[in-house]
């Protein structure tokens, strides 16, 4: 998450709703002063209002204490009088001094503490405020007269050197506290003055670095009195160019995390280069230095992944979190945003990589070619960039909407025009005339709040009256953390690591420029690139300020950092995500030799070696938290939690590192049937015989919501492609559309249902392939069926037990089915033809199991595990371990551990014994 994001997020939590972002762009705040706003309404009594009058440079921003009263924002341009005057002290009968402001027009913002659009107050009208020290009325007027004689001279230039002047004389007049060292034993190595850059707000102040630490003490001590950082934990210092000139450096305390610790700017390249040299003095034995060089060889020999080598290139290119103007790029990987399943494994998936955006699709491309020739110089093929502030808050702008409103003079862009849809942005990215934006790195990171709207921000209603909400993602993803999962398994894919080189050679490298950018059509705007523009040759203040103003808001190409080809990736072959509890969900393996098996291979391979060792499993604890049999279990991703239902009624929610009891919870006096926990691990769904299923939120320790949708007791539930599919003695299977999006809300929601599977008699268990396109269903009376489920019709259907089915799944090829009945039988069924090819008999039921479509493992009225030879036709093993039936089964990923559930009220955790 961006560093601006977390101070965000710190603002919203606060109750004060004053921010530099209510400031004006290239605004300074100077001062602040306890104060009451003065109304009056005819011959009623005055009204005081407490609150602090924030002098700034270009406007007077008054903050009420009570979050009820908007915040007052008046430009001092707008002001025609600014004066003193005695007004009588109401509360104290006597005479306090004031001063009025007349103005012609208002700003109303954040009222009940609400970010929206600002409300604009014409007509004029004045305003009276009262400092709770009287004695600095005087020069608090006679400061903001001469900030308004600033505002109001007709050259933007003059105004800018007013106002710069104004800063330097406050500057000067003051110094580093050195009261705020950390130590008193520290030595002041060098102090000067810079500002602390976020984005989109500068901040000035004074700067000290020590033996021990790096302070900044902002002018008017907002947001606190001083910022320090310890020497010992910087690993990265960057220098930057900001507004086109070498003044800014930029440190980092982490390795990887895209976004720095502090950025400052500084007022002459002789203070920055300074600061710099004392830093790199300190961390030269400390810390190793990376080039662009020693980070492409780390790639290149698959020590880093993509996702952290493109930050590293965008660090080094002068990219910055702090800087909407030079913002992290990364690149389109994905360009199939309508199939349900993303299939990394075919080229037609991705992006092509040796293009620009503005160049994947040739009919624009030709027509934006046929200007070039009659272009005058300095040509150009695009106008617009792919990256600039205003892409990135159209991106970002539900994470950090008071940002959006700043650079867009207090509104939010036109409804149709947000970012409401990845599968919209990215047509438009090809088809529009004037878009050709790339993406930021948050599209692979894993936080997905920018694509929430969280906040319940009123972004406004697109044509069509639909409101503007979160963003929409691709049939292929669940929801957004499925979204961020699977565009960075795209990313670090490996089709991407064949070709991403191609894509830097676009933007950092040397088809960046020259004969070798026009060849590749990556031609955009002169006013882009570094160098281009000579801004200390413009001599007009006006033209240079408008310049830096149409460069800052047209975006910035990146500094280029290779010159030649890019070297391709040696060895590509990644290793697959994997998630623990103590890892990110997105971390990513080093890349193995090609001469190595892939993740995938290997994984298959612990399986076939798992079930060949299947008879090994022993019991490695036990634990009894129900009170009556358990029917159903889950378990969590990372394996710490497992969730298992009851006829006690309960659902309860127990730890396996802690092996403790942390949660039960009843929905209603009803038997539980079954349990799923959903994708991101936030919601378990439980089925019921009150004929319900319960959605129970482990993040708010809450039921949800409840589906009410059968007439009588659902028996079994399954998940699949944001698809739930209910199976219920009312002789029915439904299926439901039910996005994790909106289950994992804190709303409610209307479950749309798309289908409804009749059958002769009551459901008992039911399985869907891993596609959800077909389902299996037995019954009470032993009927086994198979659904095409987008057509909602039976392919096969028939009596394989007398008795009702116990259990059903499907091989992990698909191609055969199982189940096991009350008859004590096992059965296989082929798909393709439905016929019954192998019956086994135990001459016990056989109420649950776990299979690979060769050998069986199973659970029997005893409380035993049996290990069944399918090809063999025979039970290889009894492994003892309940002292009632086992009624329910899990197995992971891997095949190692299993977790069995038992009329007996227990549950038993089992580990493979090699």
């Amino acid at each position: 998450m961006a560093s601006w994001r977390r101070a965000d997020s710190l603002q919203h939590s606060s109750k004060e709703r004053f921010s530099l972002l209510l400031l004006d762009l290239e605004e300074y705040f100077f001062e602040q002063h306890i104060a009451y706003h003065v109304c009056k309404a005819g011959d009623a009594a005055a009204r005081r209002i407490s609150g602090s009058l924030k002098i700034c440079s270009k406007s007077l921003i008054f903050e009420p204490d009570r979050i009820e009263e908007p915040v007052l924002k008046i430009s001092l341009r707008d002001c025609s009088r600014i004066e003193v005057e005695d007004g009588e002290d109401l509360f104290r009968n006597n005479t306090r001094k004031q001063f009025s402001v007349a103005f012609s027009q208002v700003y109303l913002i954040k009222e009940q503490n609400l970010v929206a659009p600002y409300k604009l107050q014409r007509g004029g009208g004045f305003f009276i405020f009262e400092l709770e020290d009287s004695r600095k009325v005087d020069d608090v007027v006679q400061t903001a007269l001469q900030l308004q004689r600033a505002s109001r001279l007709e050259k933007l230039g003059d105004q800018t050197a007013m106002i710069t002047a104004i800063l330097q004389s406050r500057l000067a007049r003051t110094s580093f506290d050195k009261n705020s060292f950390q130590s008193v034993c520290e030595i002041s190595n060098m102090e000067c003055e810079a500002e602390m850059i976020t984005p989109l707000v500068s901040n000035p102040g004074h700067v000290c670095i020590t033996d021990k630490h790096l302070y900044f003490q902002p002018l008017n001590g907002y947001p606190k009195p001083v910022v320090h950082i310890s020497l010992a934990d910087i690993r990265r210092i960057y220098k930057r160019r900001h507004m086109l000139m070498p003044l800014g450096l930029e440190v980092f305390c982490t390795e990887n995390d895209p976004c720095s610790d502090i950025y400052l700017k500084f007022y002459n390249p002789k203070d920055r280069d300074g600061m710099y040299y004392y830093i790199a003095a300190y961390l030269e034995n400390h810390v190793t230095e990376h080039t662009a060089d020693s980070y492409m060889l780390q790639w290149q020999m698959g020590q880093i992944s993509n996702y952290q080598y493109l930050l590293h290139l965008n660090n080094l290119a002068d990219r910055s979190c702090n800087d909407l103007s030079q913002y992290p790029v990364f690149p389109w990987i994905v360009a199939d945003y309508t199939s349900s399943q993303l299939d990394l494994i075919n080229p037609k998936t991705f992006r092509d990589l040796r293009k620009p955006v503005g160049a994947l699709n040739k009919d624009r491309l030709a027509r934006l070619l046929k200007r070039y020739p009659e272009m005058p110089e300095p040509k150009f093929i695009y106008g617009s960039h792919y990256s600039s502030p205003g892409y990135v808050l159209f991106y970002l702008v539900r994470v950090a909407p008071e940002h959006m409103l700043c650079i867009q003079n207090g509104k939010f862009d036109q409804a149709d025009r947000m970012f409401n849809s990845i599968a919209e942005t990215w047509k438009n990215c090809l088809e529009g005339v004037t878009d050709f934006k790339e993406l930021i790195p948050e599209f692979y990171g894993s936080d997905s709040s920018f694509l929430l709207n969280s906040l319940n921000l009123d972004l406004g209603k697109r044509q069509g009256g639909k409101l503007v909400d979160d963003v929409d993602v691709p049939p292929w993803a669940s929801d957004v953390d499925d979204f961020l999962r699977k565009n960075r398994e795209a990313l670090e894919s490996q089709y991407v690591s064949d070709h991403l080189h191609e894509w830097i050679d676009l933007i950092f490298g040397y088809k960046q420029r020259g004969s070798e950018a026009v060849a590749a059509n990556n031609v955009f705007h002169p006013v882009t690139y570094e160098g281009e523009i000579d801004l200390k040759s413009i001599e007009d203040p006006d033209h240079k300020i408008a310049m830096l103003t149409q460069i800052l808001e047209f975006g910035q190409t990146p500094k280029q950092l290779f010159t030649k080809p890019h070297p391709k990736r040696i060895f590509t072959k990644s290793k697959s995500f994997t998630r623990s509890s103590s890892q990110n969900p997105f971390t990513v393996e080093s890349p193995v030799s090609p001469s190595e098996d892939s993740f995938e291979d290997l994984t298959e391979e612990s399986k076939t070696l798992a079930w060949s060792n299947i008879t090994k499993f022993q019991i490695e604890s036990r634990h009894k938290i129900h009170k009556e049999a358990i029917t159903g279990i889950a378990v969590s991703s990372n394996g710490s939690s497992v969730f298992t239902t009851s006829q006690d009624s309960t659902l309860k929610m127990f730890s396996t590192s802690q092996k403790s009891l942390q949660r039960s919870v009843s929905f209603s006096n009803m038997a539980l049937s079954s349990c799923v926990l959903l994708p991101g691990d936030t919601t378990v769904m439980c089925s019921s015989w009150d004929n319900n299923v319960y959605f129970y939120s482990i993040a708010f320790g809450r039921r949800q919501d409840t589906l009410m949708g059968h007439d009588d007791a659902v028996s079994k539930i399954h998940w699949c492609n944001s698809k739930l599919f209910t199976g219920s003695w009312d002789s029915t299977v439904k299926v439901w559309n039910c996005a994790p999006t909106d289950v994992c809300g804190t709303k409610r929601n209307n479950f749309e249902l798309l289908a409804e599977l009749e059958h002769d008699a009551g459901v008992n268990t039911i399985s869907v392939s891993p596609d959800g396109s077909l389902l299996v269903s037995g019954t009470k009376e032993g009927v086994v069926s198979m659904w095409d489920v987008a057509e909602s019709c039976v392919l096969h259907q028939l009596p394989c037990h007398n008795g009702a089915v116990h259990d059903i799944a499907l091989s992990p090829d698909v191609r055969h089915v199982l189940s096991a009945g009350e008859d004590g039988c096992l059965k296989i069924i082929d798909v393709q033809t439905g016929m019954l090819i192998s019956s086994l008999s135990s001459g016990e039921r056989q109420r649950c199991f776990c299979w690979n479509g060769q050998t069986v493992l199973s659970g029997n009225d005893a409380g035993e595990l049996l290990v069944w030879d399918l090809l063999g036709g025979r039970i290889l093993e009894r492994m003892s371990g309940h002292t009632d039936a086992v009624t329910c089964m899990w197995m992971n990923e891997p095949c190692n551990t299993i977790i069995t559930g038992s009329a007996d009220r227990q549950i038993l955790l089992w580990r493979l014994q090699y």
